[in-house]
């Protein structure tokens, strides 16, 4: 509509909140008559609409939420804005040093910056503290196993421990993984698998290889610890990170691997059941490997073909000010700026957000390219067939590294 901003909103509800907050402020600021019609979408229908169906540069929307699997393929495609003009002309205040380096990178081609941060919070290791610091636990587990209760540092303690808190009876269960496929949540549990294997995803001629010695040992694991029903939630396989974070906060889980945010909305939102009682850690790690992180974060990007571009990006601006990014954080989504990090009042109502800066710099990211999402596609796939078949892991791996290689053929650049 001509009188409307259009805004494709992931799918959340601190995000939505956030948002709709956001928004009213800055007309009242501004004087900004404009509507705002935001409509929030899980990730494959979010990705349908911006990019898959050309959504962002047709005009069909003003603003998006884009993550930074996304980012090149949006760049590649010329579906979104170079803000860099209109940065020069009016900039966020403290912009670029209110924010660490590791989330104005990936959007940023050739000195063109493509987006601004909107939320972030790498994975984690998040679990009950009220549970691992209980002395009848603690007996109870040292009874049982000859060790002391505690955040487990590699993969055969997770399973262990996760076992130890199995309890359906109580309504508790010792893990959760997000492993609906959709080509987000499984992929990157392959790659924290990999990663903390001491394997490679992008070997160093910058092809993707996934058919390798520690992505053998990971996707194991991992078809072994979703189907092992004394261990995790019941059909995982139908969870993507929202439900699983969900469950958590509803105190249904022990411990879960997942984006830092899910720990700090256990702090925030009126309706978790575990305020008080959440702690993070860093993720375990194979035998060969180290813990390491994952950093995916969420941008405002600015369609090409919006009809708005000046109030799109008057707003985008807006949106990241240190009150909003705050804003942000209180209904329960990650704020980016450093100004947030650090903010005493954050960091009392959500007591790990301290270690947030610490996760950063121990994170990695997904390949920054063009089809990545198509590659993530065929992952997804491999993920998937492991949990639903019993074919060898070794021959699913071989068969999504040959379907890999046909999508790199038909690029002029290597995936």
């Amino acid at each position: 509509m001509e009188d409307s901003i259009r805004f494709a909103v992931r799918a959340f509800g601190p995000f939505e909140a956030a948002v709709e907050k956001v928004w009213k402020a800055y007309c009242q600021e501004t004087g900004c008559k404009l509507q705002l019609e935001a409509v929030p979408m899980d990730l494959p229908l979010l990705h349908d609409a911006v990019l898959g169906k050309d959504g962002l540069r047709k005009g069909d929307w003003d603003i998006a939420h884009l993550n930074t699997d996304w980012i090149a393929e949006a760049h590649a495609t010329g579906a979104i804005e170079d803000l860099t003009p209109y940065i020069k002309i009016k900039s966020p205040d403290d912009f670029p040093d209110g924010w660490s380096g590791s989330l104005l990178g990936m959007q940023t081609f050739d000195g063109k910056i493509l987006g601004l941060p909107f939320h972030d919070g790498p994975e984690c290791l998040i679990f009950r503290k009220d549970l691992f610091e209980d002395p009848s636990e603690k007996e109870a587990f040292r009874r049982e196993h000859n060790l002391e209760l505690a955040p487990p540092g590699n993969w055969d303690d997770f399973v262990r421990i996760a076992r130890f808190f199995q309890r359906p009876e109580q309504g508790l269960y010792g893990s959760v993984f997000a492993a609906f496929p959709d080509g987000h949540n499984t992929v990157f549990d392959f790659c924290l698998q990999l990663w903390t294997r001491g394997g490679e995803l992008v070997h160093a001629d910058g092809t993707i290889q996934i058919d390798t010695p520690a992505a053998r040992e990971g996707l194991n694991f991992y078809r072994s610890i979703i189907r092992d029903n004394t261990a995790v939630y019941p059909q995982c396989e139908s969870l993507e990170s929202v439900k699983a974070g969900r469950a958590f906060a509803n105190g249904e889980v022990a411990m879960m691997v997942n984006w830092f945010g899910f720990a700090s909305i256990c702090e925030v939102a009126p309706s978790s059941r575990v305020k008080g009682k959440v702690d993070i850690a860093e993720i375990p790690h194979g035998p060969s490997g180290k813990s390491t992180s994952l950093n995916v974060y969420w941008m405002y990007a600015l369609g090409t073909g919006s009809r708005h571009k000046d109030v799109a990006y008057d707003f985008i601006r807006f949106a990241v000010s240190r009150e909003n990014d705050r804003l942000l954080t209180l209904e329960g989504g990650i704020g980016c700026r450093l100004s947030t990090w650090h903010d005493s009042e954050i960091n009392r109502l959500i007591p790990y957000y301290s270690k947030l800066e610490a996760l950063h710099k121990n994170s990695r990211t997904l390949p920054r390219q063009p089809a990545w999402a198509k590659a993530a596609a065929i992952i997804d796939e491999v993920v998937r067939k492991a949990i639903d078949t019993d074919l060898p892991v070794s021959s699913i791996l071989r068969e999504g590294q040959h379907q890999i290689n046909k999508l790199s053929a038909s690029y002029e650049y290597k995936l």
